[in-house]
C-alpha cells in the first residue's frame, strides 16, 4: 500500500489540561480543535508545522471505556499512530490482503465539501493504527468530532514552525519480537530495513532497527533488549508500561538550537550528554554545521551519514512511569541514524536513570 506519511498521532491522557499545557507552552503546539459536546470523548487537537497530536482523554463513566482501560494499564501514552493515503478503500483492502489484522472498516464523514475517511487495523502491542483520507490536508480534523478553532480551518502548515514534521517513533518490544514486528511493517505496509544496530551501555544492550517508507516520511526505530546481558532501560519500560509501546516521538527542528534554548526557556528539561562526548567530537565527524561550543553548551548531540549532518537531544522524561519523552533533531542533508549517536542517546538516558556518568 502507498503511505503518504504520518497524519497524526493520538495521546491517552489521564490530565488533559495538564498534557495541553505540556505541548503548548513548553513545545509551542497551538490548540487547534476540540471534540465537540456529543463526541462522547474530551479530545483536544494540537498543531505545529505538520505535526498534529491528538490529546484524548476518558470521557465515560463505569467499564468498557477503551480509553480507560488503556490508561489503567499503560498510563499516558500513544494509542494510535495514523498514517495519511489518498485511498482509503484500497489501502484498506491492501493492507488486509498482505495480512494485517482489521479493527474497524472504512467510513467516511463530511462537512460541506470536505470529506475525511478513516479505518483501524491493529499494530504493535496496544497501539493501533488508522488509516486516513482527506479531501483537504490543511482542512477539518474529523467532522462531526471535532470542532476546528476558528482561521484553522485551511490553515496550511506554517514554515516557519519550530517544529515541523515527526520524524519518527521510537517503539520499545519485548524480546524476541523485532524481527517479526520488522516483517509485519515490511509486509503489511510496504516499509523496509533501513538500518540495524547492537547498542552496548554499561552491563546491558539493546537491538535496534529501523523501518522506513519509500519516501522517508514514515520510520520506526524498534528496540528490544538484549537478553544475553543484564536487564536495563529497555526491561524497565516494557515492566513500567505493561508490554510494547512508543517509548518516544521525535520532532524535527529547522534549527535546533533556537529550539533548545526556546523550549528550556519554557521550562522544559533536556539530558545531559555523556561525559567527556565533545572531546573527540570535531576529530570524529570533521567541520559541523553547529559550532562545537554551541552543541556543548546545549547538550546537543552530532552525528552524519554519507548524505549530511543530523543533531539530536532528548528531553527529560516528566511521565509518571518515566516510559515516555520527547526528541528533537535536526536534519542537515542526513536521512539515517548514525551508530555513535545511538548509543550516545541512550547513553544519556541512562546517565539520568542511574545518575552515573560514563
Amino acid at each position: 500500500m502507498k503511505i503518504d506519511g504520518f497524519d497524526h498521532v493520538e495521546y491517552y491522557v489521564g490530565d488533559l489540561a495538564k498534557a495541553v499545557a505540556t505541548f503548548c507552552d513548553g513545545y509551542g503546539f497551538r490548540l487547534a480543535g476540540r471534540s465537540s459536546a456529543s463526541s462522547g470523548r474530551r479530545c483536544v487537537l494540537l498543531r505545529q508545522g505538520k505535526i498534529r497530536v491528538l490529546l484524548t482523554a476518558s470521557g465515560a463513566q463505569g467499564d468498557g471505556d477503551p480509553v480507560a482501560a488503556y490508561l489503567s494499564k499503560h498510563g499516558d501514552g500513544v494509542a494510535v499512530i495514523a498514517f495519511a493515503t489518498e485511498d482509503i478503500t484500497q489501502a484498506f483492502a491492501d493492507v488486509i490482503a498482505a495480512g494485517g489484522n482489521p479493527l474497524a472498516s472504512p467510513v467516511f464523514t463530511s462537512l460541506g465539501d470536505e470529506r475525511v475517511g478513516t479505518a483501524l487495523v491493529s499494530g504493535f502491542g496496544d497501539v493501533v493504527h488508522k488509516l486516513v483520507e482527506r479531501t483537504d490536508p490543511d482542512g477539518e480534523f474529523a467532522p462531526g468530532f471535532i470542532d476546528m478553532e476558528p482561521g484553522e480551518q485551511g490553515r496550511p502548515a506554517d514554515s516557519t514552525a519550530m517544529l515541523e514534521v515527526l520524524d519518527h517513533v521510537a517503539v520499545c518490544l519485548p524480546a524476541g519480537q523485532l524481527n517479526h514486528t520488522v516483517r509485519f511493517y515490511r509486509d503489511v505496509f510496504g516499509l523496509a530495513q533501513i538500518y540495524d544496530e547492537r547498542i552496548e551501555v554499561g552491563a546491558q544492550a539493546m537491538l535496534s532497527k529501523v523501518v522506513q517508507d519509500h519516501d522517508a516520511r514514515v520510520t520506526f526505530t524498534l528496540i528490544e533488549p538484549d537478553t544475553a546481558r543484564e536487564p536495563g532501560q529497555i526491561d524497565e519500560f516494557l515492566r513500567a508500561h505493561d508490554g510494547a509501546g512508543v517509548q518516544h516521538l521525535a520532532f524535527r527542528a529547522g534549527d535546533i538550537a533556537t529550539a533548545v534554548r526556546t523550549i528550556s526557556a519554557r521550562g522544559v528539561e533536556f539530558l545531559d550528554a555523556p561525559a567527556g562526548y565533545y572531546q573527540a567530537l570535531e576529530g570524529r565527524l570533521g567541520k559541523l554545521a553547529i559550532p562545537l561550543g554551541e552543541l556543548r553548551e546545549l547538550n546537543v548531540l552530532a552525528d552524519r551519514d554519507r548524505w549530511g549532518q543530523m543533531f539530536q537531544i532528548f528531553a527529560r522524561s516528566t511521565h509518571p512511569r518515566r516510559t515516555f519523552f520527547v526528541e528533537l533533531i535536526e536534519r542537515q542533508g542526513a536521512l539515517t541514524f548514525g551508530s555513535r549517536n545511538i548509543r550516545a542517546l541512550y547513553e544519556a538516558v541512562e546517565d539520568s536513570r542511574t545518575g552515573v556518568r560514563h
